[in-house]
């Protein structure tokens, strides 16, 4: 690697620095309600797409946080089990008003999914056509725009010198040939080596905010980290010993969202050998659910809300909704809020730092292969479809134009595109 290239490793880390950390005040509650609850009615096309929107709403727009201080969080959350775009707005959510943020952000951007998925266990019948619906192909139109700009601006800042570009090209490469949760996670971590062996001599010490609230606040952290183990164990066991049905429904669905690598698409395969196999539900009622969840923005774990609900019928049905939804978020809010305080001082430590360059790069070559499977292969059926996203990829990257419309515009295009 050439001198020049080592110089602009350290610019490139010391150029900006991320927002200090905020307590939860009034108004940073207020931020969080508003910014999150429009994402959770606008942000389509599952979590890779939804990471898209983040950057683009808290990075560029709000300005919350840097690329660098995102990439580390999307790096950390592809590390854990759970969703990791809801384990982002936790994180997120976190950043900006503190815990409550956290729960909040949470709330807001579930909720809107939530609320349609349980209305739409109480006439599943409706679903037979939602896959061929134009305006479904149209949504998947504008995922492909949102991912392409994701992994455009973020490869600019991220991936700023050829050490960081081949880990992020290799990584893509890795994925493509070898998709799968495992490999994700199996890139990052090589990329965090990588990023180690490269940077850890080059890069000075770069002083990072580190959230301060001492013993008390590591403490609540590590009794989160206890009981999401804790639950995963006695769980099971509590079922045994009361053979309780509410409790062996929270069971299943808290193991699901604490053993899925990946999120969104998939915990759909856990999730039908927990419920159908059970006599909870039929294949056709779950392939329904499916896909309407597919249609609706927000996290693919809402999902559950609709399963609770189908599962109970009747006009209280959708109590058992939330309760599976409240059940497959737990480990995931367990988890990320656990793992935040031990990561904002891990990641201020030099090496540490070295070690997130390249995990960051990796990041990137992660949404580069997503990117094109699924969201391209998903998305992009022919020539008028390339034409719609270029057009599309113009309006947000280039006229700044707010993603809500572009995911309207892009809707009534796949209408127009399927049905004249």
């Amino acid at each position: 690697m050439k001198p020049s290239d080592t110089a602009s490793d350290e610019s490139a880390v010391m150029e900006t620095a991320p927002v200090e950390p905020r307590p939860a005040t009034a108004n940073g509650v207020a931020e969080v309600v508003v910014a999150f609850a429009k994402l959770g009615c606008l942000s389509f096309g599952g979590p890779i797409a939804h990471l898209g929107y983040f950057r683009a709403e808290f990075v560029e727009r709000r300005k919350w946080i840097d690329d660098a201080h995102f990439g580390d969080l999307v790096a950390l959350c592809q590390f854990l089990p759970g969703p990791a775009s809801s384990q982002v707005v936790f994180a997120l959510g976190m950043h900006r008003a503190g815990f409550l943020g956290a729960i909040v952000a949470s709330v807001c951007f579930t909720v809107p999914s939530a609320v349609a998925m349980i209305g739409f266990a109480y006439g599943v019948s409706l679903a037979s056509d939602l896959r061929s619906a134009g305006w479904l192909h149209g949504l998947k139109l504008a995922a492909v725009v949102v991912v392409a700009q994701a992994v455009w601006g973020m490869g600019r800042k991220l991936c700023t010198d050829r050490a960081r570009v081949s880990i992020s090209l290799v990584s893509a490469a890795i994925l493509l040939a070898f998709p799968g949760a495992l490999a994700q996670i199996g890139v990052i971590t090589a990329g965090a080596v990588a990023g180690w062996a490269v940077y850890r001599h080059s890069l000075d010490s770069v002083s990072l905010p580190v959230e301060r609230h001492g013993l008390r606040h590591h403490a609540v952290a590590a009794a989160a980290l206890a009981a999401f183990a804790l639950l995963l164990v006695a769980l099971p066991a509590l079922e045994s010993a009361t053979g309780d049905r509410s409790i062996a429904v929270f069971d299943s669905f808290y193991r699901s969202g604490s053993l899925v690598f990946g999120g969104g698409h998939v915990v759909l395969p856990l999730l039908r050998a927990e419920v159908v196999p059970r006599g909870w539900l039929t294949d056709d009622q779950f392939l329904a659910g499916y896909g309407a969840a597919q249609a609706l923005p927000g996290p693919m774990f809402a999902f559950s809300a609709y399963l609770g609900t189908a599962m109970s019928p009747g006009h209280l049905g959708w109590v058992n909704g939330l309760w599976c939804l409240l059940a497959i978020f737990l480990p995931a809010w367990l988890l990320i809020g656990g793992a935040l305080p031990f990561w904002h001082r891990l990641r201020a430590k030099r090496w540490a730092q070295a070690a997130l360059a390249g995990a960051n790069a990796s990041v990137v070559g992660v949404l580069l292969a997503a990117l094109y499977n699924p969201v391209f292969t998903e998305g992009v059926r022919d020539q008028r479809d390339v034409v719609v996203a270029i057009l599309a990829f113009g309006l947000l990257e280039h006229w700044k134009t707010p993603p809500w419309i572009v995911v309207l515009a892009a809707a009534g295009a796949g209408q127009w595109i399927l049905h004249g």
